[in-house]
């Protein structure tokens, strides 16, 4: 690579014109370059500092917005001097960036001072590289009510109310929000056959989403941020972000449409849903902290969603018993119990099926009696996938039990070819 000092002039100059633009556009954008903007002379020059490792090419076949830099350019030298040389008045151009050899001694404005994201940017970051880290970074935008936040089985994201970010009083600092956020592992330590072996949950984050944080936040993140080694993101949520459409579901969504199958096929025989409702809480999703707190949390929602989210005047309308044969009283459970033994369920089959449920409902019910001390345990990451695996797989089971009713011979499955994905 040659040193600056050994650069034409005009080379010295053009590297100060793609600099200066990188610095103060609004996201870090390169400068555009095509034979309609630039004489050949010109992107002689270009391909002078390509040659000198202070400059590289994004072009169409790197990504279709070659106005932001998306990653350190795949392409070797010589394919980005052919693209060059190969420019036509029918192509659209190049953009040129600087790279971070380039950027290493220019003095930064005092805006990127306490601004940890955008001043990595400034030094050569590009806008979808991916920076780590730790979940429980989430749980003050969680718990925060002047927030919005969602959750999916691959991805976050939230941002400020509207509410808030017009109320005056509203600080500056926190009028942010990202929107990409997704989920990502590290598996190094998992092992399938070993019990208490954990599997590690991090956020992934572009950053081009964390320099739109305000410098405060950003410090904030750059607090919870983790090495890169051995963390990868979810493929899912990774693959959407990249423009292609997802090919399967988590557990999350494969609840809510195994919750709405059943009830649609228990409603055309007779006439009711057995779930009250479909819709997950907002606040339930993968926990973001491994500890009992954050566990207790998950199993009170996850009961809620299942034996008390069963209307018993659905189980009435298949005339269902109120009570055992011994003349004990039911509970939801138990009366779901009896209506599939009532309909033909063999009754070892029918406690395979209740059995994660039954032990949701103890366990829900163990901390409403008990004081507990806030531990952590990074085996709950997996206990939460492994729990979730076992209901969904029973609510599978139960929904293609109703669907053989003659009643139900029309009803079809809505992504019969989804893939289940466990985390």
């Amino acid at each position: 690579m040659a040193a600056k000092d050994d650069l034409s002039t005009s080379a010295r100059e053009l590297l100060k014109k793609v600099k200066r633009r990188y610095m103060e556009s609004r996201d870090f954008n390169g400068l555009h370059v095509s034979t309609t903007r630039n004489s050949g002379d010109e992107i002689e020059t270009a391909i002078e500092l390509v040659v000198a490792g202070l400059i590289e090419v994004v072009g169409p076949s790197d990504y279709m917005n070659i106005h932001i830099r998306p990653w350190p350019s795949r392409r070797t030298v010589a394919q980005q001097i052919e693209e060059l040389r190969g420019l036509s008045d029918d192509d659209y151009g190049v953009c040129l960036y600087p790279k971070a050899r380039a950027l290493k001694r220019l003095k930064l404005p005092k805006k990127f001072e306490d601004a940890p994201f955008a001043r990595a940017m400034a030094r050569g970051r590009s806008t979808l590289e991916l920076a780590f880290f730790s979940p429980d970074v989430l749980e003050g935008y969680r718990n925060d009510a002047r927030f919005r936040f969602g959750m999916s089985d691959f991805g976050i994201n939230f941002w400020l109310s509207d509410e808030a970010y017009d109320n005056k009083d509203e600080p500056k600092k926190d009028k942010v929000g990202l929107m990409h956020l997704g989920f990502a592992y590290d598996m190094r330590q998992y092992d399938p056959e070993v019990a208490d072996a954990p599997i590690v949950r991090r956020v992934a984050a572009f950053y081009g989403d964390l320099d739109d944080l305000t410098p405060e936040h950003q410090q904030r993140w750059a607090s919870f941020q983790v090495d890169l080694e051995g963390i990868d993101p979810h493929p899912v949520w990774y693959g959407s972000q990249m423009g292609h459409w997802p090919e399967g579901m988590g557990p999350f969504a494969r609840l809510a449409q195994e919750l709405k199958a059943i009830s649609d096929l228990f409603e055309n025989v007779w006439g009711a849903r057995l779930f009250r409702s479909h819709e997950l809480p907002e606040d339930f999703g993968w926990i973001l902290r491994a500890d009992q707190r954050e566990w207790d949390h998950f199993i009170h929602s996850f009961d809620k969603l299942l034996s008390d989210n069963i209307d018993g005047a659905a189980l009435d309308k298949a005339k269902v018993p109120h009570v055992n044969e011994r003349g004990d009283r039911l509970g939801t459970l138990g009366r779901l119990e009896l209506f599939m033994t009532m309909n033909h369920v063999k009754a070892d089959a029918v406690k395979w099926a209740l059995k994660p449920l039954r032990a949701i409902r103890a366990a829900r019910q163990k901390p409403a009696h008990a004081l507990r001390t806030n531990v952590t345990d990074h085996t709950f990451i997996r206990k939460q996938r492994d729990l979730l695996h076992d209901v969904d797989e029973v609510l599978i089971n139960i929904r293609q039990w109703l669907s053989s009713h003659p009643q139900n011979r029309d009803w079809k499955e809505p992504w019969p070819d989804a893939k289940d994905y466990p985390l």
